[in-house]
């Protein structure tokens, strides 16, 4: 806020802000100056993510009802076990100016070279990729945020004096508007998932599947031909009239080589060398050269953060929150 206020425009990484309800003093701020605000979640920008939204907009999978985004890690580095330098100590860092408005306490190089895995400092794995996941959502469907929150998981492999978790789940409702259906959501994060590191969605519609990892691919199923029934437990009699009326609607026809339909599978792929950070940087310094708005705003950044930092809430309360994403507000 002190560089939008000093006339700079601002790139700031994701989620934005430690707490959401500093969100709404840099919109605020953002909007009074004037100035070119974004927020660093790359998807936003990706050529991916903009196949995704096109193959949504156009009805690729029908009707959304879910969505499912995971990111899962396994390795050190990835649940944030960063190195600290041998030199680390109160001569060569300015701990107070760490510290800033967080709990004074001695000196620890651990938490600060580590700073994500405290609440202190950092957001935990929901600011840290619920985020990018809730940015890369809401690009695709236009969504604007859920209306509930629902947050659960723990501390369960990297018991290391960090007081956040390593496993985060989170469910989420989003009411139907002009840009999608009412649909579900739901998250996962997992540092010690024991596999090969990876993260993706699934959008699941009426008549398709969406996945979304380093390209897109459309998955569909040739429709059923006829619904299928359930009589065992009727009467003879009634099997048997049952039987006459559907098979007067849905005539029994011999299994034939024509009636075997393709399952249906569509891939997207990017250039082989391609990277949406290039490009979430280029539309950057395009925006602050243009003066045009960029996608992932301070208004996109708050909506993606919020939802993120309050599944925090949610999970250090055990209660389920309630949203307005219009408003940016949380509900009495």
């Amino acid at each position: 806020m002190d560089a939008m206020e000093a006339g700079k425009d601002v790139y700031v990484e994701k989620p934005m802000v430690q707490k959401w309800e500093d969100g709404k003093k840099v919109l605020e701020t953002a909007r009074r100056t004037n100035r070119i605000l974004q927020v660093g979640s790359q998807r936003v920008s990706s050529i991916v993510y903009q196949k995704a939204q096109e193959l949504f907009r156009s009805g690729a999978i029908g009707q959304l009802n879910m969505v499912e985004a995971w990111w899962d890690r396994n390795s050190a580095i990835g649940a944030w076990q960063y190195s600290i330098p041998t030199d680390a100590s109160p001569q060569t860092i300015d701990w107070d100016r760490f510290l800033g408005a967080a709990p004074k306490r001695r000196f620890e190089a651990v938490r600060l070279f580590r700073w994500r895995n405290y609440q202190d400092y950092g957001t935990g794995v929901a600011g840290d990729l619920f985020v990018h996941l809730f940015s890369g959502m809401h690009f695709v469907t236009g969504a604007t945020g859920p209306s509930r929150i629902f947050a659960s998981g723990g501390l369960r492999f990297w018991k290391d004096g960090r007081d956040v978790p390593d496993l985060l789940l989170g469910i989420y409702d989003y009411d139907k508007s002009d840009q999608h259906p009412a649909f579900n959501l739901a998250l996962r994060v997992n540092f010690e998932n024991g596999g090969q590191e990876n993260s993706g969605f699934r959008f699941i519609g009426s008549d398709g599947v969406m996945a979304i990892g380093n390209g897109v691919t459309i998955s569909k199923l040739p429709p059923e031909a006829e619904p299928g029934f359930t009589i065992d437990t009727f009467t003879k009699a009634t099997q048997a009239e049952f039987l006459k009326q559907y098979r007067d609607k849905y005539p029994l026809r011999k299994a034939e080589a024509d009636a075997i339909k393709p399952v249906d599978e569509d891939r997207f792929l990017p250039p082989r060398d391609y990277n949406d950070h290039t490009d979430h940087f280029a539309n950057w310094f395009g925006a602050i050269r243009s003066r045009k708005p960029v996608v992932e705003d301070a208004l996109f950044g708050l909506r993606a953060a919020a939802p993120a930092l309050l599944s925090n809430a949610s999970y250090y309360s055990g209660k389920t929150l309630e949203w307005d994403p219009a408003n940016c507000q949380v509900k009495a």
